[in-house]
């Protein structure tokens, strides 16, 4: 007797296919004798089918049966005549058994290349590591002419193509028997083609095709329109899965009619379960390319490349995240398992979103994290003296004392200024906060110590606004200072130069253009850059390629939100003034529209008679600049000659001479003016602090965190301050909040929910958090202005708890391998510097 062979244990593929097969089998038997014993078979076949279809990718002999064996019985039911049953069941034996026979059904992405085992592959993570080089013009079906298509969706290669993830889903997977359907649903059916017409309408040049589908249950019409090949397509006798909107039809709701998004030909080829019969992924589409054909790209990439794709993220990261492997999530946010919550893919949380969005961000926060440690590791030349008598003098000098927020602030800078590293931190605080004063006692520092310092603000009118400021005090303290503008002569331009080159000039205060315009600095020891949604993190190295190493320290415009903190300043360290200086009264804020305009007029009108001062803003922006312009300016005329007759009214924008603009701010800071018309260019700095209110028209077209730092040029002295928000009108009275600034529409609610939220709330990081949240980051100060990273998984609205995370886990990881050199790592630091090397300039690292 012969001793029994050792058999390996079956796999998974197997025990489910045992599973299904028994009630099959047992269905069989007897010439289908036991059929009547067994209920529901039709709907446990084709759903353990369907979710053994989306939970992996299979070799394209399994994958063929499997739908197959899915079509017998997607429709399998009582009503059906006994012999169609009877035939189906028997195919359905021989499709188990040629799935038995079928070498080792593993999911594709599981086995091993020829030149490999399949425990060493499962072991390693072998695959293939330059999908992020591979053109994706050699993919089957892409070829040239798609090429181009795809890459108006900014797909150029395979890894592109596979996190260019569903913007929504459709659950198809569910069949609704025809005499069900209600008019006003949308539903997916199956049933058989009973009746197929053509023709062709002379009036308008149309072709018409009716087809009539019918099910155990009833009957229903589609219609087509302008699609003659599809008589060749859907004719009589075919089964079809169809998905789309119910519409009642000619018959009333007897026979109704369905608006058909998605049809299938049931058993036509092994794409049959891509569009209808399962939750379906839908893409962002452009002309030439659809959704159909993007679901088909991706199974064909998961079919030929799943092998391929290897796993960046060190498996103790993973497990201490709880995040799935990257090919189960590539394939599970591609094509969802059966079962898998719609809302959850809607709102992109699922685990195959969470996973996905993780990488992106961990990869943008090693990289920030690199840049931040490349700078603590940079020796520093610098030697400041935080007991240089200036400190003593100013402090006597200022009329003020500083908030306990702006002394915490100032001796977190000295700490950084006095350090064995470079300065290079963020100060960010509400309007008002008194940044700028935290900023002085930087720059007495930096020139107390024997370096000179420079000032740089966005805009010419900012900066006249900080010389004038500061001048005063710093010329008080023998400190010579100069503006450096651009429309000055050349011979003011050539003496400026002179004095800084030998040093007699210690402060410098002017556009971002004093890098740029042949100045050189004897030695700079501090550079103070006053940001206005402007990417911070590439300011240091614009700097250094000068020539210079100054600490650095920046100073935002308006409060941002911390995921926004964490990614477009990621590489600064950050203080924050979280408090206002005492005597502020919180500014209050009205919506008026059209209608109210009078009663706006009136707050105004009182204010100026009390001897107070105001403003009048007008939005301006590039797509609208001349008509906007002229708006303001007829503005300006038109309150003159009109409701303010009695008061000087003047105007302000940005094409005005640099000489003219500073003649009119001169006339109302005196108060020579009352009334200041003007564009946006008083968005931010200006400070007068007898102007007590401020007229916002067209406020629906302003971002949140904008309005709220044009209301922050009021509120600056102990007087009671206003701000009229004036939204236009619709007809009906409604205002008419329609912004155009970004160059798209937003719906009424939306735009009346950020003008209440301002109205609500005085506090800047509020308001930050909901302007991102009403808008999404996308929107918030717009894209390029902010330079804030494209992901094409992650929102940083909704992922917040995410970016945390991946901001721990990176400097965790760069405090235990620096470099990023470890094996387990190599993965990571690749990816890392392929996506953010050249953005971010890592070259250090590289």
């Amino acid at each position: 007797m012969r001793a029994p062979t050792e058999s390996s244990p079956p796999t998974p593929f197997q025990e489910w296919l045992d599973r299904i097969a028994r009630p099959i089998e047992f269905a069989n038997r007897d010439d289908c004798a036991h059929l009547r014993a067994l209920t529901n078979l039709s709907s446990f076949i084709s759903s353990q089918v369907l979710a053994a279809l989306c939970r992996e990718v299979y070799p394209k002999a399994i994958e063929a049966r499997l739908i197959s064996l899915r079509d017998l019985f997607i429709d399998f039911q009582p009503a059906l005549p006994f012999a169609e049953q009877r035939r189906r069941l028997h195919a359905a034996a021989v499709l188990i058994q040629a799935l038995r026979t079928v070498a080792q059904p593993k999911p594709i992405w599981m086995k091993a290349s020829s030149t490999q085992s399949s425990s060493h592959f499962e072991m390693t993570g072998a695959g293939r590591s330059d999908l992020w080089n591979l053109p994706v013009r050699f993919v089957k079906g892409v070829g040239p002419k798609r090429t181009h298509v795809l890459q108006r969706l900014h797909i150029t290669t395979v890894e592109d193509a596979l996190w260019t993830i569903p913007w929504r889903y459709e659950d198809r997977s569910a069949m609704t028997p025809i005499g069900n359907l209600v008019p006003g649903m949308i539903a997916s059916i199956c049933g058989m083609i009973e009746t197929c017409k053509a023709k062709r309408t002379r009036s308008r040049r149309l072709s018409v095709m009716e087809v009539g589908i019918e099910d155990q249950s009833g009957r229903m019409q589609v219609v087509f329109f302008n699609q003659p090949y599809l008589e060749e397509i859907l004719t009589v006798g075919t089964r079809v899965m169809m998905s789309g909107r119910v519409l009642s039809g000619r018959e009333g709701w007897m026979v109704p009619r369905m608006d058909v998004a998605q049809y299938e030909i049931i058993g036509e080829d092994i794409e049959s379960t891509l569009h209808v019969g399962r939750i379906v992924p839908i893409y962002h589409e452009t002309k030439g390319w659809a959704s159909r054909q993007m679901r088909v790209l991706m199974r064909n990439l998961l079919m030929d490349h799943g092998i391929e794709i290897v796993e960046d993220l060190p498996d103790p990261l993973r497990v201490r995240r709880r995040l799935i492997p990257i090919h189960e999530a590539l394939h599970d946010v591609h094509f969802p398992k059966a079962g898998t919550d719609l809302q959850l893919l809607e709102r992109g949380k699922t685990p195959a979103h969470r996973r996905l969005a993780f990488e992106e961000l961990l990869l943008l926060q090693l990289a920030l994290a690199t840049r931040h440690r490349s700078v603590q590791e940079e020796p520093k030349e610098l030697r400041f003296n935080p007991r240089t008598t200036l400190l003593q003098q100013l402090g006597r000098l200022l009329p003020f004392r500083l908030t306990a927020a702006q002394d915490r602030v100032v001796r977190e800078i000295f700490r950084d200024m006095i350090s064995s590293h470079p300065m290079n931190r963020l100060v960010q605080g509400d309007v008002g906060s008194g940044k700028t004063a935290v900023a002085l006692h930087a720059l007495v520092m930096a020139c107390g110590s024997g370096y000179q310092a420079a000032l740089m603000a966005p805009t010419e009118i900012l900066a006249e606004q900080h010389y004038q400021n500061l001048s005063g005090t710093l010329q008080a303290l023998g400190l010579h200072t100069i503006l450096v503008r651009g429309g000055e002569k050349s011979s003011v331009k050539k003496t400026q130069v002179e004095r800084l080159a030998s040093g007699d000039i210690q402060v410098a205060i002017g556009t971002h253009a004093l890098t740029q315009q042949g100045v050189r600095f004897k030695n700079l020891g501090l550079a103070v850059v006053d940001e206005q949604h402007k990417f911070g993190v590439l300011q240091r190295k614009t700097l250094i390629d000068k020539g210079y190493k100054p600490d650095v320290l920046v100073l935002t415009a308006t409060p941002i939100p911390r995921t926004l903190a964490m990614t477009v300043y990621g590489d600064l360290d950050v203080s924050v003034i979280d408090t206002l200086p005492p005597g502020r009264k919180p500014i209050r804020t009205f919506l008026f529209n059209e209608g109210q305009r009078r009663r706006a007029y009136q707050i105004m009108r009182d204010e100026l008679r009390a001897e107070r001062q105001a403003y009048v803003v007008y939005p301006l922006v590039e797509e609208s600049e001349k008509t906007d312009l002229q708006a303001a300016i007829q503005g300006a005329e038109q309150l003159q000659n009109g409701e303010f007759t009695e008061f000087r009214v003047g105007l302000l924008h940005g094409r005005m001479k640099a000489t003219e603009k500073e003649t009119v701010m001169a006339d109302f800071k005196a108060g020579t003016i009352q009334l200041l018309v003007a564009t946006t260019v008083i968005e931010v700095g200006v400070d007068v602090p007898n102007a007590t209110i401020i007229l916002i028209e067209h406020a629906e077209r302003f971002g949140l965190a904008q309005l709220h730092q044009l209301r922050g040029r009021v509120g600056r002295s102990d007087q009671q301050s206003y701000c009229l928000l004036m939204a236009q009108n619709q007809t009906g009275g409604r205002a008419q909040l329609r912004r155009r600034s970004m160059g798209s529409e937003e719906s009424v609610s939306t735009a009346r929910e950020r003008l209440e939220a301002l109205v609500r709330s005085n506090d800047g990081f509020v308001i930050a958090e909901e302007d991102l949240r009403i808008r999404g980051p996308g929107e918030f100060f717009g894209l390029r202005q902010w330079g804030i990273p494209e992901f094409r998984v992650a929102n940083l609205v909704r992922d917040g708890d995410l970016l945390q995370q991946a901001r721990q886990e990176a400097f965790s990881l760069l405090k235990s391998d620096p470099g990023l050199k470890e094996p387990g790592h190599q993965g990571l630091r690749d990816a890392m510097l392929r996506k953010w090397e050249k953005k971010l300039e890592l070259g250090s690292i590289s």
